[in-house]
């Protein structure tokens, strides 16, 4: 990847853990999550990942949620944007995630890299906010490729740390990772890599040759990610999952707010937004029927 390379804009509208008390724009309906699909790609987001929410806004992993959200979006934006559903878990089985891929069809799933230490850390209290083991072993990493293969649904392969970049090249050798990888560098989770611009050019460095990489940055260190990641040659993502605040400190009333932000600093860096078409290309996705 270089400079000349399009940046794909990727919107994380709803995440899994924030709630209305922290962010009241956060979606939790079809209606809600279709609204803030097209303030996402009314602003240049072409690439829209999601964790689906019952209508009062506890995380699902129920066909009928994601199945209800994806159609509300498709219903709304068209194929103006990649969908691209979470398959990161606790306590939930594989053949559980399978059901919602299976019965959904999304064009990209996200694919986590290796098992961590998952936390949030408060430096005015001192404390964890939480902290968990967010386990992704290697078999099961390898059984969810296999069925995504299967299904024809292009894996997203988060990576929380540079160790994780390191399992992609087996995977390529052994045959289960197929096509051009796209890979994402989740930066500035405690238990996983700290979040700087070195570290986004040492993980950089480490992916299997070809392929395409972005950024995902955690927390209000995620401006400064971005634009080292758009420096660097790589591609972006923002949204109310990752991040509720704009640069100057104010609460985003909408995924729309982070995604012009987002385009505004590629467009700033001399960076190409990538088009719908040209992402597709560029993750080797075909344009659904609809």
């Amino acid at each position: 990847m270089s400079l000349d390379d399009p940046a794909i804009i990727c919107c994380a509208i709803s995440g899994a853990i924030a709630n209305r008390d922290q962010c009241p724009a956060i979606p939790y309906t079809p209606a809600e999550y279709a609204a803030e699909a097209r303030r996402a790609v009314d602003e240049g987001a072409t690439h829209i990942h999601i964790h689906a929410r019952t209508p009062d806004g506890a995380p699902s992993y129920e066909i009928e949620d994601f199945a209800a959200i994806s159609a509300a979006i498709r219903t709304e934006v068209g194929t103006a944007a990649i969908i691209n559903f979470s398959t990161g878990t606790i306590g939930v089985s594989v053949a559980k995630r399978l059901a919602y891929l299976e019965a959904c069809r999304p064009e990209v799933a996200a694919l986590n890299m290796g098992s961590m230490n998952y936390a949030k850390f408060s430096k005015s209290r001192k404390d964890f906010v939480f902290n968990f083991v967010f386990e992704n072993s290697i078999e099961e990493i390898i059984e969810l490729l296999g069925h995504l293969n299967r299904l024809g649904i292009k894996p997203e392969h988060e990576c929380f740390d540079i160790g994780h970049v390191g399992t992609l090249t087996p995977l390529i050798e052994m045959g289960v990772l197929q096509g051009r990888p796209h890979i994402d560098f989740v930066m500035g989770v405690v238990g996983g890599i700290p979040a700087s611009s070195l570290n986004i050019a040492a993980m950089a460095a480490n992916v299997p040759e070809g392929s395409h990489w972005g950024v995902i940055g955690i927390s209000r260190a995620q401006w400064m990610l971005l634009g080292a990641a758009l420096s660097l040659g790589g591609s972006i993502r923002a949204g109310l999952e990752d991040n509720l605040y704009l640069p100057s400190g104010e609460m985003a009333r909408s995924n729309g707010e982070l995604i012009a932000k987002a385009r505004e600093m590629a467009e700033n860096a001399g960076r190409t937004v990538a088009t719908v078409e040209q992402a597709r290309a560029i993750l080797e996705i075909a344009t659904p029927e609809l």
